[in-house]
Formats: structure tokens, C-alpha cells, sequence
């Protein structure tokens, strides 16, 4: 309970829970108490994943990482994936990945920019990782070419075209998953090197002007990485007890699931308004929620000078959600019966290319400073602004789903 000042927001969960029986047409409230309960939870399920990989090896530690590490962003779209809101679904896991790519990764550069003049990382494992998004935009963008190309052809008269997009969601969802799952072959066993911090590149600290004589810098930065470097290698240990944890992480997970439902219930009620469009909702919103522990930890690591595992967070992340989490949804939604297809609305799609896009450009050359951050947080506010406007479409209204 003390492990994190977040956890003072657990007062909203029942909160939450009363607004919602007692006031049900008070949807405003009920989505701000429930999006300020599912927050805390999503620190504490983190900090559950982190107590429970620590007492496993290294493979197990990716793989529980992989599948916790996003839990809140799979809860909420499996809600409102069996409550036909595929939009929904769709818009929050983009701006999930916009999110991390943008605003998570451009504070780590900031924050350790304030304190490094150049920070370093793994130039190979990340534009491995660049790769692996760009193949995931591509495997979004191929749909939508599809439904555009056939909407405008010159006969405009293929009555199976959403089938066909279904059926080319599925198989792409499939072969998605097959490319996460040797990712994660890649990382954890076959080029396990190359995620090491050992592969980083130095980083630069501001220099002082004050010694102007190299020999003296030299001895200084000698006797700084001296005091540093017993500090990055404590190891830690856990804080609870492997029974606790697993407790934990059950009875976080059943609050967060209940919890999630009161805010995807309320959706439709705070949109109705005309206040705030369901496109902000979406895709601003719904991801501050399942990444607000990731934000924190992200940012605290790299003003540690441990730009690694920062973007290890926000980059990893990201591949999860575009290369499990979106295709896990569409097969899920094959399961249940659920025309989820990858036919993602125009502008979230161009706009998540263009995210990629600059991301990749900030990251080619393996080092960092505080402009690269300010650039990409930016961007983001950007197109905060743009999708307050933007009234949205939902391209899988092709497929009626009941």
C-alpha cells in the first residue's frame, strides 16, 4: 500500500462502483472516477509483474512482462470488444502506441537530457525494434488500401468486400502473432546481447567549464564512473512473498476487469454530450490510463542514465500492442464471433505512420539529447489537438456486429 503515492487514488474505486449503481445517468462522473481507479491499479499491477519476475528466470520474466506488462489496454478493449464498440477497441490501442512512441519516449529524452548532454542506447536492438513498427503500420495501412481501392474503382460493386477484409484480418493476425512470439525467440534467447546495456553507447555528460584542463576532465569522469558504477549493479530483491504476489496480481486484475467495464459503459453517455468526441476518448484518454505506471517508470530510469530499459517501456511496449495485443483482439473477436478486422480509421492510421516515422529518425544514430524529447512530446500535443477536432469514422461499420 505504501509503495507508491498513486495508490491514494484507490479511494476512487468504490467511489466508482457506488456512481455507477446509484447514479446511472450521471455518465460524466462515473467515467472521471472510474478512469481515476483504474490508474492506481495499473502501478499496482506493475509493480505484482516486477515482484513476480524476479523470482523467475529471465525467459519467464519476458514472457509474464509481454502478457501483464499491458494488461490494462487488454482488459478494456476485451470489454468493449464483447460490447460491439470495435472503434473503441480499435482507437484505444492506437493511441496506446502513440502514446508510448510519443509522449513516454519524449519525456525519457527530455528528462535525461536535463542531465546528460548525450545519452546512449542500443543502436541495433532499436532499430530492430524501429522494423518490427513499421511492419506493423504496414499490416494497418493494407486494409484500409484494400476498402479505399474497392470503394473507389470504377464498377463499385463488390458486395463481399468486408468478408474479404475479415478474412485478410485474420490471416494477418496470424502471422503477426507468429513474428511476436520470434521476437521474443530473438530477445530472450538467440540475440539476448544485444538487449544488454553493454551494447549502449556511453553517454555524455554536460561539461563544466570550470576545467579546462583535459587531463583534469579525464580524472574527473574517471572518478565518477568509479562511484557510479557499483550503484547500476545492485541487484534487487523482492518485497513480498511469492504468495502475496500471486494474490495481488489476481485480486488487482478482477478490479481492474470490473472497473474497466464502468468506464467502457460510460463511454457512450460522456460522448453524447458533444462536449468530447469518442475519436479524444479513445485515443488521448483511454491510453493515459493503462500507461500511467509506464510513464512513471520510464522517466524515473532515464534520468538515471538508464536510456536502455527506458526504451525497453515505452518501445516495447509499443511492439506488444502492435504485434500481440491488436492481432490477440482480432482473432479473439474471430472467436466470439466479432468482426474486429484491421481496417482502422484513415487518419489514425497516417497518423501512427507518421509517429513511427519520427521516432525511427530520432533513434537511428543511438544517442539522445533533451530536443529529440521536446520534439516527439510536441508531436504528440499535436495531435491531441488535431483528434479534440477530428470527428472520427469507423471504416468497420462495413460489418455489422451484434
Amino acid at each position: 500500500m505504501l509503495a507508491s503515492w498513486l495508490n491514494l487514488l484507490l479511494v476512487c474505486i468504490p467511489v466508482s462502483w457506488a456512481l455507477n449503481f446509484a447514479l446511472k445517468d450521471q455518465h460524466t462522473l462515473v467515467f472521471v472516477f472510474s478512469f481515476l481507479a483504474i490508474i492506481p491499479l495499473a502501478k499496482l499491477l506493475a509493480f505484482a509483474t516486477d515482484e513476480l519476475s524476479m523470482r523467475v528466470g529471465q525467459t519467464l520474466a519476458g514472457l509474464l512482462n509481454a502478457t501483464l506488462g499491458n494488461a490494462v489496454e487488454l482488459i478494456v478493449a476485451i470489454i468493449a470488444l464483447i460490447q460491439c464498440k470495435l472503434h473503441i477497441v480499435q482507437s484505444s490501442l492506437i493511441g496506446s502506441i502513440l502514446s508510448n512512441l510519443l509522449l513516454v519516449l519524449g519525456m525519457c529524452f527530455f528528462a535525461g537530457g536535463l542531465r546528460f548532454s548525450e545519452q546512449g542506447f542500443g543502436a541495433v536492438a532499436t532499430q530492430l525494434n524501429s522494423s518490427l513498427l513499421t511492419l506493423s503500420v504496414i499490416a494497418v495501412l493494407l486494409p484500409a488500401a484494400f476498402h479505399f481501392n474497392v470503394n473507389t474503382s470504377a464498377d463499385n460493386a463488390d458486395a463481399d468486400e468486408g468478408q474479404d477484409i475479415l478474412k485478410v484480418s485474420h490471416g494477418v493476425a496470424i502471422i503477426l502473432l507468429f513474428i511476436y512470439f520470434s521476437y521474443l525467440f530473438f530477445q530472450l534467447y538467440s540475440h539476448a546481447t544485444l538487449y544488454s546495456d553493454e551494447t549502449a553507447i556511453q553517454s555524455t555528460p554536460y561539461a563544466k567549464k570550470k576545467d579546462t584542463d583535459p587531463t583534469a576532465n579525464a580524472d574527473l569522469e574517471q572518478n565518477q564512473a568509479t562511484v557510479e558504477k557499483p550503484e547500476e549493479e545492485e541487484e534487487e530483491s523482492p518485497q513480498m512473498s511469492l504468495f502475496t504476489t500471486i494474490v495481488l496480481l489476481v485480486i488487482v486484475t478482477v478490479l481492474v476487469a470490473v472497473t474497466a467495464e464502468w468506464l467502457v459503459d460510460s463511454i457512450d453517455g460522456l460522448t453524447s454530450t458533444g462536449k468530447i468526441s469518442e475519436e479524444f476518448v479513445g485515443i488521448i484518454l483511454l491510453p493515459i490510463v493503462g500507461n500511467a505506471a509506464e510513464h512513471v517508470t520510464a522517466v524515473t530510469v532515464s534520468v538515471k542514465d538508464k536510456l536502455t530499459l527506458s526504451l525497453g517501456v515505452a518501445v516495447g511496449s509499443s511492439i506488444q500492442i502492435a504485434l500481440f495485443v491488436i492481432p490477440l483482439i482480432v482473432t479473439l473477436g474471430w472467436i466470439l464471433g466479432k468482426p474486429m478486422t484491421l481496417l482502422f480509421d484513415p487518419y489514425e492510421s497516417i497518423t501512427l505512420f507518421l509517429a513511427v516515422l519520427t521516432v525511427n529518425y530520432c533513434v537511428q544514430d543511438g544517442k539522445s539529447n533533451w530536443l529529440e524529447g521536446m520534439i516527439l512530446m510536441s508531436l504528440y500535443i499535436i495531435l491531441c489537438v488535431t483528434f479534440w477536432y477530428y470527428p472520427g469514422s469507423d471504416p468497420s461499420s462495413v460489418l455489422h456486429c451484434t
